[in-house]
């Protein structure tokens, strides 16, 4: 259900649409996107399906199932954009519907070590990190097939 003066519900009705030019892939319970930026080559968000605004009022089943599939997105992303390191954050102070922001990081991508938020909105946001849509095909193709392949190990793994 799409909730009035959500960003994160709008672009999921997108997707429903076929009109979510960052679409990746559909999760039981999210969805996978590009990052509209990309200061932090590679910059994925997970959304959830379900609107709500914390963590912990998604039931129980769902909410595990969730993490667990986050944690294989941010695994696939890991190994696509060839990450040194991963950052996890669900914030939820501008949009408030849970989603994971996955950032793979590098050594020098930021002029001080430390949480990508340190860095100038105005840097972080530029339209000059905005991919081409060759780059944003190039991004998802990548990631879908990383994904795929994480996700592949991962029932095999349960089996």
């Amino acid at each position: 259900m799409m909730h009035d003066n959500c960003e994160i519900c709008r672009r999921i009705q997108m997707i429903k649409d076929g009109t979510n030019p960052y679409f990746v892939a559909e999760l039981s319970t999210g969805y996978v996107v590009i990052g509209d930026n990309q200061h932090f080559k590679g910059y994925t968000l997970f959304l959830c399906k379900q609107h709500e605004t914390e963590l912990h009022f998604l039931p129980r089943d769902f909410k595990e199932q969730f993490l667990h599939e986050m944690s294989l997105v941010a695994e696939a992303v890991y190994d696509a954009f060839h990450a040194e390191k991963m950052n996890y954050e669900l914030l939820g102070n501008g949009d408030t519907h849970v989603h994971w922001h996955l950032f793979p990081r590098r050594e020098g991508d930021t002029t001080t070590p430390g949480p990508v938020w340190w860095l100038d909105r105005n840097v972080m946001f530029s339209d000059d990190n905005r991919p081409t849509p060759e780059e944003l095909d190039e991004m998802k193709q990548t990631l879908k097939a990383t994904l795929t392949k994480v996700l592949a190990a991962d029932a095999e793994a349960a089996n």
